[in-house]
């Protein structure tokens, strides 16, 4: 197992008092596989991802569980530890490609920067011709074309998806063993997307790397995923094989997401939705935190918080199980 989160509780410090933005989260990663972490927005799935990397803001906390990538526990790091996990173990794509390079150097200044990180950290004598070489290597792995001209340009004068591609080719360079992806596909256009998706999947393949892809859409997680863990208000609602929990749904919340998904088959052409809205986390309700929003909630869901039942290969919880 690359990465192994258990009863994971992140929370923050704010002026209404504490949020706990995530409330006993676990998960495994294998090597060579891909989680997609799906939900709401507010669900807490972000929140994992920075908690991975160690870039949670600064009046976040984790309070309670534990993470171990690749053996070795990153729960309680210092933030000069930090920085031997950050990039290096765990790469992190951010959702808004812009903000993900400096405006004000190269793309190549950036690239052979980061390679300067992984030669230090292999004791490798530092040689710019040879890094700046490697750097458009990875920019024409990840289908750049003429990776030459691309690499010598400022950000702003790439398209959204290609400067997605950049950031993805600096990852190729660090050599993570785990992808982070958060919703790294939203800023752009449907070919675009499905281009980078691609991309994705065919780096997994080539190069064995991990996943963890962080999204609100069940769709392009598909088209990706190995295995869904689906978040409800910073709690765990079902985690297993993609097409499983996409065929048969077992938490009333999941079937809700997989039953808005447009499809051809619907004549009507209405596109159904969750009623209700997702819970205050400052004061989330009792048992059960999708209880107010389920159409088979029981008295004991309005209650009890609900416990992990394994289920045909999967976990849920959600008390029509137990």
């Amino acid at each position: 197992m690359l990465l192994q989160i258990e009863d994971l509780q992140i929370t923050f410090r704010t002026v209404y008092g504490p949020l706990t933005a995530v409330n006993g989260a676990s998960l495994g990663v294998e090597k060579g596989e891909s989680v997609a972490i799906i939900g709401e927005s507010g669900a807490g799935k972000s929140t994992v991802g920075l908690a991975i990397v160690r870039l949670l803001p600064p009046n976040a906390e984790i309070t309670g569980g534990r993470m171990v990538l690749d053996g070795r526990d990153i729960s309680r790091l210092t933030a000069k530890d930090a920085v031997s996990v950050r990039g290096v173990e765990a790469f992190m794509i951010f959702q808004d490609p812009l903000n993900s390079l400096n405006p004000v150097k190269r793309v190549s200044h950036q690239m052979v920067e980061a390679l300067g990180v992984r030669y230090k950290r292999e004791h490798k004598t530092f040689n710019e011709k040879e890094a700046h070489k490697e750097a458009v290597e990875k920019m024409e792995a990840v289908r750049l074309p003429d990776p030459e001209v691309m690499i010598e340009r400022y950000p702003h004068q790439l398209s959204g998806g290609q400067i997605q591609r950049v950031v993805i080719a600096m990852g190729l360079l660090l050599k993570p063993k785990l992808l982070i992806a958060d919703e790294p596909t939203s800023a752009l256009d449907v070919t675009i997307q499905a281009q980078v998706l691609k991309l994705m999947n065919d780096l997994k393949k080539e190069y064995g790397m991990s996943i963890l892809f962080i999204t609100h859409d069940i769709s392009v997680a598909h088209a990706i995923a190995d295995k869904f863990l689906v978040m409800y208000a910073g709690q765990v609602s079902e985690f297993g094989p993609s097409t499983k929990v996409l065929k048969n749904p077992l938490h009333p919340y999941t079937q809700a997401l997989t039953s808005s998904i447009p499809t051809r088959s619907r004549s009507d052409g209405v596109l159904k939705s969750i009623p209700g809205y997702p819970p205050n986390m400052l004061r989330p309700p009792n048992g059960c935190r999708f209880h107010p929003r389920c159409p088979r909630a029981m008295d004991v869901c309005k209650s009890q918080n609900p416990v992990d039942i394994l289920k045909d290969d999967r976990l849920v919880r959600c008390w029509l199980y137990d």
